[in-house]
């Protein structure tokens, strides 16, 4: 056959290959590139720890994993021990946080507490990682949770959190979205010195369904964000409602390729500064949940927390675990939010405080999920 018939004959061929590759969806193949490097990960975070028999080894490595992907009675399990937390007496003292209660708020008083050092900074991933860590412990020592924390991977569902499986509103979720509220005027809120402004969303009013509904549970604490604040300047006694004002136009900012970016980065500056950039996937899952969330300091009193901060924890090892020998120990900032007042840069002796929920943690000891206090792969 003449080499120019064969190419007549291939046309055909190479147009479909070429039609193929310009109709792949971007965000698809942005989340198989996400999954390509969690796989490698994965393998090498089993390989560094095979011989081990101390320690974090293979038997006691707890295996987080996405909500969407427990068994009803694992969800169950969950939900169950957070209610458990939300009615345990907690240990935080009334003179520094006079609304505190519950074991539940230990931790919401704790963020509060060290908000103005560990968000935008060289503390922000170190201390939300031993943060997500402790409470996962006291799930599982507190409250009999047999599981690991789970993850929200908000990916999934970018184009409408309304349709994520944490949110669907069944005895087995988080809650629902808010009941509608119509008419609502625009929710500003100060963050850290700047005020933002958000439009009503799709929902806005208490959780309408599911296991955080009013009869059920119940916050605590702030508002300190918005205006007005709650009692004593949101330390106080204020219980009130979990609502919720799920948000497209944020949520769409958690796409894959958005994440894909994140994992881009060639150093972890680069990957600090993109999550709260705007547009960030940390901002973006805080802000299309709306409500409290938005309200940085006391946003831990929406269970869903939890969740968003062990997805941004499991995106840092799969981004460290790229080049784990140059990322592991790498830190970049300073050691006050948004480095307001200006302050020192962080180092891997810096110590972040837990207040009544542990001891003092250097920045060096929470940089391995498999060492220290740590042992956990993301699955």
């Amino acid at each position: 056959m003449k080499l120019i018939t064969l190419l007549v004959l291939c046309l055909p061929l190479l147009g479909l290959a070429s039609d193929q590759h310009a109709s792949v969806d971007p965000e698809v193949q942005a989340a198989k590139d996400v999954l390509q490097l969690q796989k490698q990960y994965q393998d090498n975070l089993r390989a560094s720890i095979r011989r081990r028999r101390t320690v974090c080894n293979p038997k006691n490595l707890l295996h987080r994993r996405e909500w969407g992907s427990l068994s009803e009675p694992e969800r169950e399990d969950y939900v169950n021990a957070v209610h458990c937390l939300a009615n345990k007496t907690g240990q935080t003292s009334q003179t520094d946080i006079p609304g505190a209660r519950t074991r539940y708020d230990d931790f919401v008083g704790c963020h509060l507490q060290q908000s103005p050092f560990v968000h935008a900074d060289g503390l922000f991933l170190s201390y939300h990682r031993h943060f997500v860590r402790l409470y996962e412990n006291a799930l599982r020592t507190e409250c009999g949770y047999q599981g690991a924390q789970s993850y929200w991977d908000w990916g999934l569902t970018y184009e409408d959190p309304r349709n994520a499986t944490v949110f669907d509103g069944s005895p087995w979720s988080l809650g629902s979205n808010g009941l509608y509220v119509p008419d609502r005027d625009p929710v500003t809120i100060n963050v850290f010195g700047q005020n933002l402004t958000f439009q009503p969303a799709t929902g806005g009013g208490c959780v309408a369904s599911g296991p955080f509904t009013p009869d059920k549970y119940v916050i605590h604490l702030g508002p300190i964000a918005g205006s007005p604040q709650g009692p004593q300047g949101g330390l106080g006694y204020n219980p009130r409602c979990l609502t919720r004002d799920l948000d497209p136009a944020f949520s769409r900012d958690t796409h894959p390729t958005n994440v894909s970016w994140e994992l881009a980065c060639a150093d972890v500056a680069c990957f600090n500064q993109l999550l709260d950039a705007p547009g960030g996937i940390h901002t973006s899952g805080h802000f299309q949940v709306g409500t409290i969330t938005l309200d940085v300091l006391v946003s831990p009193s929406d269970p869903i927390f939890w969740l968003h901060h062990a997805q941004i924890d499991r995106l840092y090892p799969i981004w460290q675990g790229q080049d784990l020998r140059t990322r592991l120990n790498q830190v970049y900032g300073t050691v006050t939010t948004a480095n307001i007042p200006p302050s020192e840069n962080a180092t891997l002796d810096t110590t972040i405080s837990f207040g009544v929920l542990d001891s003092p943690k250097a920045i060096r000891d929470v940089l391995s999920t498999v060492d220290g206090d740590n042992c956990y792969i993301y699955e």
